[in-house]
């Protein structure tokens, strides 16, 4: 509610008899004694937990919270069983544990949704921000128009307040934040910093010059946030060392000491990938070569994308359960798909839409869907596994929203065009400024439920 002045509603209080005059005064104080409490709650002292919940999702005055309430009731005893469920053409899979982690006081799905227009995005340009990459730098290669950026993420039943940097930055105040994966994890990471930038630029505290492995401190909160390239998130190298076009040798029961070895002391770990395991592939178990994706060697067994994407999450998982130290959050997010229409990546396949598909327009399946399924399989598995010692595995769900934004990749725009040269589009990254910024809308709300349970 908008409540403009106190004064001047209590001033309306006069009364036009005159015997009235001696009782006004009470009126008034019992009136201003009875708002105070309730209009301006801060007046009463409460712990970070409490301010944190009281701003987070509002519930929409319909019949959708009750039944969403009456639905998480009666969905714990399937906790590993995949729901699928069909709503106006939308698909929505869940394992129900890994449902009910994120709704533990909130009776909203703040997965499930819609895009509704919002004139006020986006919240930084490429002018205002420095950790845009060239090939996510839309605005900078051309792209004409730019109604792509005015969308926001609507839940049903409640509303995901935009992204506050303060708020943000006051919740991460002496914590750390790791990313775990390829470069749409990078890209990730980048949209948070130029959401941040609007109070303070990080210091660039790298090791590296590359892109692949970065740490950024923000010193006056004492936070800071890292990236670890794994691609696969186990174990991976070369056949040829110079030629990435060449198979990859996956060892699949073995993590990826790129991050395994570094996360212990982290607060929040976001783990996720996806494009890379679409690559041709050797598959190692045990260091015995068990078969491959895409190979020519002619003794060896051809398997599919979803063995290796089902092994390499599983020994992810299992490895964040055997760290000793490790205390911290460990979110799963989960695979955004790619939007090439009209061909493959390397075949001419583009993404040139200009807004959003609407729910019932967009189905997902085919291999993103398996994808996603194995992803939360798996999350409920280490879920399990992860009780035995209080660790955290949350959902952070991102297909659902990002597989209706096929206009939100870079398509052509990442780069400047060059007489006689045939560049592939990129429709698997996302322009900064862009609908990966929702993410962020995401990651604060998850945080601050997290920070409500302590």
């Amino acid at each position: 509610m908008n409540f403009q002045d106190l004064d001047h509603s209590l001033g309306k209080l006069q009364t036009r008899k005159k015997n009235a005059t001696k009782i006004a005064p009470f009126v008034a104080l019992a009136i201003l004694f009875t708002l105070i409490p309730i209009y301006y709650p801060s007046m009463h002292p409460k712990k970070l937990s409490q301010v944190l919940s009281s701003s987070s999702l509002v519930p929409l005055p319909d019949s959708n919270s009750q039944r969403q309430s009456n639905n998480s009731s009666s969905s714990s005893s399937t906790t590993q069983q995949i729901n699928m469920t069909k709503s106006d053409d939308h698909v929505s899979v869940a394992p129900q544990e890994a449902r009910i982690i994120n709704s533990t006081d909130e009776k909203c799905d703040l997965f499930s949704g819609e895009w509704v227009e919002n004139q006020e995005a986006p919240y930084y340009t490429n002018m205002t921000c420095f950790t845009i990459q060239e090939h996510q730098n839309c605005m900078k290669y051309g792209r004409p128009d730019t109604d792509f950026l005015k969308w926001k993420w609507k839940p049903d039943g409640c509303e995901l307040p935009i992204f506050d940097a303060h708020q943000f930055l006051e919740l991460v105040r002496g914590k750390s934040l790791a990313f775990v994966g390829d470069s749409v994890a990078r890209n990730h990471m980048q949209s948070l910093i130029c959401l941040l930038s609007k109070v303070v630029y990080p210091i660039d505290v790298s090791n590296s010059t590359d892109q692949e492995n970065r740490r950024w401190e923000y010193r006056d909160y004492n936070f800071n946030m890292s990236i670890f390239w794994a691609p696969y998130l186990v174990k991976a190298n070369k056949t040829e060392p110079n030629n990435i076009y060449q198979p990859f040798n996956l060892y699949l029961d073995e993590p990826d000491e790129s991050w395994n070895t570094k996360i212990q002391d982290f607060d929040y770990v976001i783990i996720s990938s996806g494009h890379w395991f679409s690559r041709p592939t050797m598959f190692y178990l045990n260091h015995t070569l068990v078969g491959c994706l895409f190979c020519s060697q002619p003794n060896v067994t051809q398997m599919t994308a979803f063995f290796s994407y089902q092994k390499a999450f599983h020994t992810a998982f299992q490895t964040i359960n055997s760290l000793k130290n490790y205390k911290g959050v460990t979110f799963l997010r989960t695979f955004a798909p790619s939007h090439f229409e009209d061909g493959v990546w390397d075949k001419g396949g583009d993404c040139v839409r200009t807004a959003p598909f609407k729910r019932n327009e967009k189905v997902l399946d085919d291999y993103s869907l398996e994808f996603y399924k194995i992803q939360l399989q798996e999350l409920t598995i280490a879920q399990k596994q992860g009780k035995m010692r209080n660790l955290k595995f949350r959902l952070f769900d991102a297909t659902q929203a990002m597989f209706l934004r096929a206009d939100g990749h870079p398509s052509k725009y990442g780069r400047w065009p060059k007489p006689n040269v045939t560049f592939s589009n990129d429709c698997v990254h996302w322009c900064l400024p862009g609908p990966i910024d929702v993410w962020n809308d995401f990651l604060l709300e998850l945080m601050k439920r997290e920070e409500s349970h302590r």
